[in-house]
């Protein structure tokens, strides 16, 4: 990025205070209005909540190099939100995943928490590219491509 010196006579004063949040500046806003399109959340509050709480149960599951390779290919917010998790003690299958989501969720049903899950989940190889992706789900049990917005084939053994 290259920062190019104004000279102070053609700076232009805008009177009041400037607000620009700090979200914009690093992509946690664009995150949270793709998750709201992707969700179709009526309001961006809505969507910020459920990408707040997906994060966070995703960011138990990833562990190693993933998780902080995942931590920093996002958005430094929910880079935070990821990289704050502790850990967990044994891998989750799919549904249990999206179990902790609906736990974390006030008045979810399995049925909405498998759609925020998704809603989030799927607009994340657009952001962190899929070759991060494919490094995540290779370490997740099966079942999670589905959350991802993949299809799941079942390997030949």
């Amino acid at each position: 990025m290259t920062v190019t010196s104004v000279p102070q006579t053609a700076r232009t004063v805008i009177p009041g205070p400037q607000r620009r949040p700090a979200a914009h500046a690093d992509g946690w806003a664009e995150l949270i209005e793709s998750v709201k399109d992707a969700g179709r959340y009526p309001t961006t509050a809505q969507a910020e909540r459920v990408t707040r709480v997906v994060l966070s149960a995703l960011g138990g599951h990833v562990t190693g190099d993933e998780r902080v390779a995942l931590a920093q290919a996002l958005p430094a917010e929910a880079g935070r939100v990821i990289a704050s998790q502790i850990p967990a003690t044994r891998p989750r299958t799919a549904r249990e995943f999206v179990d902790t989501v609906a736990a974390r969720t006030e008045g979810a049903t399995p049925a909405t928490a498998r759609w925020d899950a998704g809603s989030v989940l799927s607009v994340l190889p657009t952001l962190v590219g899929e070759a991060l992706i494919d490094r995540v789900l290779a370490q997740l049990p099966p079942g999670y491509a589905l959350l991802f917005g993949r299809a799941e084939l079942a390997s030949r053994s």
